[in-house]
């Protein structure tokens, strides 16, 4: 197999000139197998045959999460069931789940995208991958574990949970990656010193992390802590899955989103209006294979950048920037926009505090309060309480300072906040009872 494939490393003009063909198909095929595109499509007055050129996908309606739920189970699927050989589904947490079907050649597409995240992660075949993503209707177990048998490396199908059996595992098989989300592998680490293992001493070098936004300065505890080097892999499963994009180890300095496959925008969170290269906003993905469950620009409510200048590694796929937050997930507090990942940035860089915090919200006379739960750090944990409160202060002044917004901190002993074996929940919004 060919690590790095002609693709990505195309001339932009060659590049757009592919994902031009492929709109313009991907467009007509949508109109007329798909009710919802072509009602969506007709309100707008708009027909295939009017995408002549790339920047006229702003003609396009946007698809929302909410569409997806409308068309519970199957009624965005551009194919008859009969050739959809898999399904995934979100975890319907908040109503009905989100469904997506692929057919034979959808898996297959899927494989290769994946195996090309894992080779630009720096993984070669005859490496062993531990993966501990979970497996079911979640997409991210499968699109790994597929994604690591193309590319001919060992997996071993984990899935999450039993940290202690993880452990054991990661002893015992050696793996030379891990793939999790950030917020497990942290509690890996912290797991193995419990158990008096010295992670860093084991044949593991490589974390592939996603599923949830993660900040730099987690980036450099996860290394510091594992010994390894750790990058993002991005995908959603109304898009494909993991595999939509993907951090090269020569920068780990924004995600190649793979431009052969999707079509990738940046727009305004409030008006929707796409937005130039360098500014931030919502990320929203037109799929450009897809068979069973194509996407026409589907609002991912992710926010971040795009960058298309130049990559140290060479691929000219355009780079998406850490995602500093959901708009889903962003809090509104006495008029302030809070991202959890920006408290996470300010409490990474306070020496005495642990990684794991847990963000509460109420609504207190009318007025929205914020509280910040974070574990001190074991050497914080042996220093008097005059000591804790003066590090509770200055984080109480780094978040007013950084964010603009007034909070309480609450320093917690080790192991009071709940651990992830998943996603991690970092926010509990009381007003929402």
């Amino acid at each position: 197999m060919i690590l790095h494939t002609d693709v990505e490393t195309m001339p932009r003009e060659e590049l757009e000139a592919l994902q031009l063909k492929r709109l313009r198909a991907t467009v007509e095929r949508c109109y007329h197998t798909v009710g919802f595109y072509r009602d969506a499509m007709d309100d707008l007055e708009v027909k295939p045959h009017h995408i002549q050129k790339l920047d006229d996908v702003r003609l396009l309606p946007f698809t929302k999460k909410e569409h997806l739920r409308e068309n519970y189970p199957f009624g965005l699927f551009a194919v008859p069931t009969e050739q959809v050989v898999r399904v995934h589904a979100s975890s319907g947490t908040t109503g009905k789940p989100t469904v997506v079907g692929y057919t034979k050649r959808d898996i297959h597409t899927w494989a290769k995208l994946v195996a090309r995240c894992l080779a630009a992660s720096g993984m070669r075949p005859g490496d062993r991958l531990h993966n501990a993503y979970g497996y079911g209707l979640f997409t991210g177990g499968l699109g790994l574990h597929y994604g690591g048998e193309e590319l001919g490396v060992m997996v071993t199908p984990m899935s999450g949970g039993q940290t202690q059996k993880q452990l054991m595992l990661l002893q015992d098989f050696c793996p030379t990656a891990i793939s999790c989300t950030p917020s497990y592998a942290l509690n890996l680490a912290e797991a193995a010193d419990e158990m008096g293992i010295n992670i860093r001493k084991l044949p593991l070098k490589l974390g592939i992390h996603g599923a949830e936004p993660w900040t730099e300065e987690m980036r450099y505890e996860l290394e510091s802590r594992l010994g390894i080097d750790c990058v993002d892999i991005y995908g959603l499963s109304e898009v494909l899955g993991p595999g939509v994009g993907n951090e090269c180890i020569e920068a780990k300095s924004g995600l190649h989103i793979w431009e052969d496959h999707f079509l990738v925008e940046c727009v305004d969170v409030n008006t929707g209006k796409r937005l130039p290269y360098g500014e931030e906003g919502e990320i929203v993905f037109t799929s450009l294979t897809k068979e069973a469950f194509p996407v026409i620009r589907y609002r991912t409510r992710d926010i971040s950048v795009l960058d298309p200048s130049p990559c140290k590694c060479g691929r000219t796929h355009v780079r998406m920037q850490r995602i500093t937050g959901r708009s889903d997930d962003m809090l509104i507090i006495r008029g302030v926009n809070v991202f959890p990942s920006q408290v996470e940035s300010v409490l990474m860089r306070t020496e005495t505090l642990s990684p794991f915090y847990q963000i509460e919200v109420f609504r207190q006379a009318s007025l929205d309060n914020m509280v910040v739960n974070v574990e001190a750090s074991p050497p914080l944990m042996e220093q008097s309480q005059e000591r804790r409160d003066k590090v509770a202060a200055k984080v109480v002044r780094d978040i007013k300072d950084f964010i603009g917004v007034t909070c309480k901190v609450m320093i917690k002993d080790v192991g009071e906040i709940p651990r992830s074996e998943g996603k991690a929940v970092r926010v509990i919004d009381h007003r929402k009872h």
